[in-house]
């Protein structure tokens, strides 16, 4: 797997992108197009998870006591070198939840504080933060994000319009869930930073989706997927804490063992499985065979081979920015007059396609979220099938 990645490959050389698919192990009886939710491990990291955990169960308390905390930080090293962060920056949780959980109820909010949060931000850390509010925390300031907008500008002038005096935190999600839509969160954070205005990145699904590296967000405080869009095993996410601002978050979890300025007073979890967190280095050797401007362009062709058909189809609006880059693997449509529950069924019942229907804005949509192990002809039969809903 330590091989050197091409410069580039063709994201319709489908014989690549082939021998690529070979690497999973897949329900043929399903075409799942709902990668959005989980994705499914390659066989080199289904391999090494299933040897951690022989190893775990073979040599119990001995190796979590010998040998699991410096494997544990060989792990973290290689996220360090695959984000672009330090080692002190980097936190592993065991999911996104998780890590805005630690920086919403651990930042120093008065009771005064406005945070401003998107009405397509992810559900759990709405809740988070009405939790917040409710208890006299914080204030909730909530923007509508257009469906279509017209360039990046149009968004950052929308939370910079929400700002006031109280303004503490600006909640950004970087890829928006349901729709697919990729929020411009470096140019949001550089408008916040001059305005002395915290950002918080839920990174759930751009990280190891769209090739870019921590640091460039230009963010304090990012929390991300590792089993999504890296292919890690289920069960293990990522927060990052810029060096200088950990001191600033209180631990939610008791700890008295590290210093303020230690991002693993964050981290205690007490005991959790270690077989998952140890798979992550097999999920970057396995991501970085392909390279990530690579792994993003084929997801990003998957979308538009499917969109720039259906886009044409009477009744199909798509819930997505028609500019490709402003959008990635991940896609959204409404049908005119139908529930989208009852499309979503429709596919899986009629065609065994796999899709869900997430609410947005109080309105149900398809969201189809093809993976590298998806293929053309999968999308074929997605846009047939469309095609004959009557």
């Amino acid at each position: 797997m330590a091989q050197q990645v091409p410069a580039h490959i063709d994201p319709a050389d489908e014989a690549y992108w082939s021998g690529i698919r070979d690497q999973y192990v897949l329900n043929d009886e399903v075409i799942n197009l709902e990668n959005g939710f989980f994705g499914v491990p390659s066989k080199p990291v289904q391999q090494a998870l299933e040897e951690y955990n022989r190893l775990v169960n073979r040599e119990g308390s001995f190796f979590m006591r010998t040998r699991y905390p410096q494997r544990l930080a060989a792990v973290v090293k290689a996220l360090a070198d695959f984000t672009g962060a330090s080692e002190e920056e980097l936190l592993i949780v065991r999911n996104p939840t998780e890590g805005m959980n630690i920086l919403i109820q651990g930042y120093p909010f008065r009771p005064d504080d406005e945070v401003v949060i998107g009405n397509q931000d992810y559900d759990s850390v709405d809740e988070t933060l009405q939790m917040m509010q409710q208890r006299g925390r914080l204030k909730l300031v909530r923007i509508a994000l257009p469906f279509h907008p017209k360039n990046d500008e149009e968004i950052v002038a929308l939370y910079e319009n929400a700002i006031t005096p109280k303004t503490r935190v600006l909640l950004v999600t970087h890829i928006l869930h349901r729709t697919g839509q990729i929020l411009p969160v470096a140019k949001i954070a550089d408008m916040a930073q001059r305005r002395g205005i915290d950002v918080f990145v839920d990174a759930a699904h751009s990280f190891a989706h769209l090739d870019y590296r921590l640091p460039q967000l230009g963010c304090s405080f990012i929390a991300a997927h590792l089993h999504k869009w890296l292919g890690a095993p289920m069960g293990v996410g990522l927060l990052y804490i810029r060096k200088e601002r950990v001191r600033d978050i209180a631990p939610l979890f008791g700890d008295t063992t590290h210093a303020d300025s230690d991002i693993r007073k964050l981290g205690h979890f007490g005991t959790t499985p270690p077989a998952p967190e140890l798979a992550i280095e097999d999920a970057i050797a396995f991501h970085n065979m392909i390279g990530g401007s690579n792994k993003e362009a084929r997801l990003r062709y998957l979308k538009d081979y499917w969109t720039s058909r259906v886009k044409r189809l009477p009744g199909i609006e798509l819930m997505v920015p028609d500019d490709p880059q402003r959008s990635c693997a991940i896609a959204a449509f409404r049908v005119n007059g139908k529930d989208a529950q009852d499309v979503a069924e429709y596919l899986f019942q009629a065609h065994r396609i796999f899709t869900v229907a997430p609410i947005v804005n109080g309105e149900r949509v398809v969201r189809v979220t093809p993976h590298l192990y998806n293929t053309p002809a999968d999308l074929d039969k997605l846009v047939a099938a469309l095609e004959a809903l009557k």
